[in-house]
């Protein structure tokens, strides 16, 4: 039997991006970390790690981006490039299982770090934790954290596309993930929310 995961780290990130899919998902890079640290007992968040990230591939923001994130380019352009962000993510999350909504923050991760240089800030251990509630909820189709935070009752709170906040509704979403708390059935007659 393995040791049960003493903490959680969510992590939900945002990268540069374009309208039309214009920039490569090769060539996006992070401009915001967000993460959530959660005991692993309790499921309550502990502490938190917020970085807005400076790009250098594609350093300015499209509007689109811009706009989606409601990050700036002047957020980004006073802040240090993922090789100085990188170990102190590494250093917050220490020791704990990193998890995101979907694999793109692991996938997003690793090549900023190969584009640095450097190895990923997390290691090889990840929980994709929308897998996990579609599998937990019984759900054939995995759902978006906004999605997902309906079908539970929840409000989101804070900013959508916004690394920091999207990282606290994760972690909110856990005890369902991990079910430790039963999704309940969905009632197909009921109008869904859109």
């Amino acid at each position: 039997m393995s040791e049960p995961t003493t903490r959680y780290l969510v992590v939900d990130l945002e990268a540069t991006c374009d309208e039309h899919h214009a920039l490569p998902r090769e060539d996006t890079e992070i401009i915001e970390i967000g993460a959530v640290l959660v005991d692993g007992a309790t499921l309550e968040p502990l502490d938190e790690f917020q970085s807005f990230v400076r790009p250098v591939v594609h350093p300015r923001l499209t509007p689109f981006c811009t706009q989606l994130t409601t990050i700036t380019q002047a957020d980004v352009a006073r802040a240090p490039t993922f090789r100085f962000v990188a170990p102190k993510l590494a250093a917050f999350g220490q020791g704990a299982l990193f998890c995101s909504w979907g694999g793109y923050d692991r996938n997003q991760l690793e090549r900023d770090a190969r584009r640095a240089g450097i190895r990923a800030p997390l290691g090889p251990r990840h929980l994709n934790l929308k897998e996990a509630f579609a599998r937990a909820a019984g759900e054939a189709r995995e759902l978006g954290t906004q999605g997902a935070l309906r079908r539970v009752g929840l409000a989101p709170t804070g900013t959508h596309h916004r690394g920091i906040d999207d990282a606290r509704n994760i972690a909110r979403l856990l005890p369902w993930a991990l079910g430790r708390v039963a999704v309940a059935a969905r009632h197909d007659h009921a109008r869904r929310p859109r």
